[in-house]
């Protein structure tokens, strides 16, 4: 029995344009000239309108976990709205059988100005359930959430961490029969993030389907099972999970070394700032490829749109599992140098941050960035996961001494000595 069929789904945005419908469309839904509407709007010329889905069909079976993964912007988050009922498709159709718990974006489902303790019985009673079943799992939600000290304290006052662990929460203890997960699970730390995993697998174990959006993929092979890869809006691949995280990595690595987006209305970003470009650069070269013993430099372009705004750059270092390596910024307390632009009003206009890992500090293996902007140091801006990848290539000089690879993701040169500490005594040799 399936629990999710999606057939020939399409989904259109006009620039600029949220992913809720407008009043119009819900005028014309109330009326039955919906579908009317649709054929028109989709037959008008695109130019101003972007497809974050086409043409995308798979059928998930009750109880199945299946794993959803692509670069950012290929269509992932959006796909989950589809099947939440956050927004309608433009086109084809999407058929979800069961209750369904939801975790897509922080505070989807919650009111600010509620307590936590209220937003479990209104995110309850939302799924159908009545308060007696809500009560019944409310000291387990709690418990697992961490918030015992909180729950009485509206979740406006709540940090992002705290609310991604309440929504967790709620989404996977009020009895779904199906489970969506996205990437905000990245929000919490590591430890939350592994209860996380374990409580996917627990409901997955009771019968209960479970979707899970995620860049690491090392999460998504030891959870699901099957996987579907989505690039640039569209069904690349469907199969093993391991098969299709092959494809995946085999794919990311045809990057020429440099991401660029011409046009700041689509740039990734806001009315504040957006990106510009991502490279990486070796050598003096923009490359996809380096040496080991070689400088890499990161650099990232960003335009400025409000004046006197002060923006920091930071980026995230993944291995090709999507596993965190490293995170940097330009803040002082993380520079070896001193960036002039920090803290200071930029006025309007282009700016380039760079950020240089040395020779002999990762090992030989395929990585990627995440670029992120942020606005007085806290207020992240921009976050564009995975948007560069390059590889990092052994030339071989250190395996003249040993002959396999070196364990670990970093492999620096380390200052090493030995001294002699004088001939043996008789009770060295003793046993």
């Amino acid at each position: 029995m399936n629990a999710i069929e999606v057939e020939n789904v399409s989904k259109r945005y006009r620039i600029g344009q949220t992913s809720y419908h407008t009043l119009r469309e819900d005028i014309y839904n109330i009326t039955g000239r919906l579908a009317r509407f649709r054929r028109d709007r989709v037959k008008a010329d695109d130019a101003g309108h972007i497809w974050a889905l086409r043409d995308v069909s798979f059928e998930i079976e009750q109880g199945e976990r299946v794993g959803i993964i692509g670069r950012n912007g290929s269509g992932k988050t959006t796909l989950l709205r589809l099947l939440a009922g956050i927004t309608r498709p433009t086109q084809g159709k999407i058929s979800v059988k069961g209750r369904m718990g939801v975790l897509i974006e922080l505070m989807a489902g919650f009111h600010p100005e509620l307590t936590g303790r209220d937003n479990i019985y209104l995110n309850g009673a939302i799924m159908g359930m009545s308060r007696t079943e809500i009560k019944r799992k409310f000291d387990e939600i709690v418990t697992f959430a961490e918030l015992e000290n909180f729950i009485d304290t509206p979740i406006k006052r709540y940090s992002s961490g705290m609310q991604v662990r309440l929504g967790f929460a709620v989404a996977a203890h009020l009895e779904p029969d199906i489970l969506l997960v996205d990437e905000v699970l990245a929000v919490g730390d590591a430890e939350f993030q592994k209860k996380c995993l374990g409580k996917m697998g627990d409901v997955a174990s009771e019968g209960h389907t479970v979707l899970f959006v995620s860049h690491n993929l090392g999460s998504v092979v030891n959870l699901c099972p099957r996987a579907i890869l989505l690039v640039e809006g569209k069904k690349y691949a469907e199969g093993l999970s391991s098969d299709v995280i092959s494809q995946y990595i085999a794919m990311t690595s045809e990057s020429h070394g440099e991401r660029v987006w011409n046009d700041p209305r689509t740039a990734p970003g806001n009315e504040k700032v957006r990106l510009h470009a991502v490279r990486i650069v070796s050598d003096g070269k923009v490359t996809s490829s380096v040496d080991i013993d070689k400088e890499v430099s990161v650099e990232i372009e960003f335009w400025n749109f409000k004046p006197g705004a002060q923006i920091n750059t930071s980026i995230h270092l993944l291995d090709q599992m999507g596993v965190g390596v490293l995170a940097s910024a330009n803040w002082p307390s993380a520079n070896l140098t001193s960036d002039k632009w920090f803290g200071k009003p930029h006025p309007v206009g282009l700016y380039r941050t760079v950020c240089t890992l040395p020779g002999n500090f990762l090992n030989e293996g395929r990585y990627s960035i995440n670029a992120i902007l942020l606005t007085d140091v806290t207020d992240i801006e921009v976050f564009e996961r995975e948007v560069i990848s390059f590889t990092v290539n052994d030339t071989g000089a250190m395996r003249k001494e040993y002959g396999g690879g070196w364990l670990g993701v970093v492999r620096p040169k380390l200052a090493w000595q030995t001294e002699y500490q004088g001939p043996m005594n008789s009770r060295d040799g003793e046993s």
